[in-house]
């Protein structure tokens, strides 16, 4: 066995993206500003299709930069702009203990991640699931998720459509209803105008 000589672009690349991806992700959750959010997020998921791309799926990167970096990310930021929420969020948290039970969910969830990633094992070797992909040919994905993964492929089509949905919905301002206090006022003060004319 022979020590290795050097480090492939490929895996400089690589390395230089998943550090990119990390910073990104980190970004979108920390910083106040919803656009800065979503620009960080746009990197990430950009980092992200770098990465498929370092791995030769090149069908899966693709996807990646035309969905979700372009697709969804216009929505999200559309939607952002839309609610003005572009301000930073500052003050109190409107939900009271919202801090707290997040990092008892988060603690959660990554236990749960840490249980998944020691007792999970895949029926097939990750070899031959690869290569049944071909490194990611349209043919051979599509095939995949249209009869393998067909359920969770479709309720994430549904969660896509709630969302649009919902971001629809809360868009939707009700209409201004006169305010009889300020009517009265204002037919007041008229008609007062007539008498001293």
């Amino acid at each position: 066995m022979q020590a290795r000589q050097g480090w492939r672009v490929s895996e400089v690349a690589f390395l230089i993206l998943a550090l990119l991806t990390v910073t990104g992700a980190v970004l979108t959750v920390t910083v106040r500003n919803a656009v800065h959010a979503a620009l960080a997020l746009v990197g990430t998921l950009l980092s992200v299709a770098g990465l498929y791309a370092t791995m030769n799926a090149s069908f899966l990167s693709a996807v990646q930069v035309i969905v979700y970096a372009g697709a969804i990310m216009v929505l999200f930021l559309f939607v952002i702009m839309l609610l003005d929420a572009n301000r930073p969020i500052s003050g109190r948290d409107p939900l009271p203990y919202i801090t707290e039970i997040a990092a008892v969910g988060s603690s959660l969830l990554a236990a749960a991640f840490v249980v998944m990633a020691f007792t999970f094992r895949d029926p097939r070797p990750l070899a031959q699931a690869a290569a049944q992909l071909q490194n990611g040919a349209p043919g051979p994905v599509g095939e995949t998720l249209l009869t393998r993964f067909l359920l969770p492929f479709e309720a994430v089509s549904i969660l896509l459509l709630v969302a649009v949905v919902g971001s629809v919905a809360l868009v939707q301002r009700p209409a201004q209803q006169p305010d009889p206090a300020a009517q009265a006022e204002g037919q007041r003060s008229g008609d007062a105008r007539e008498v001293q004319a």
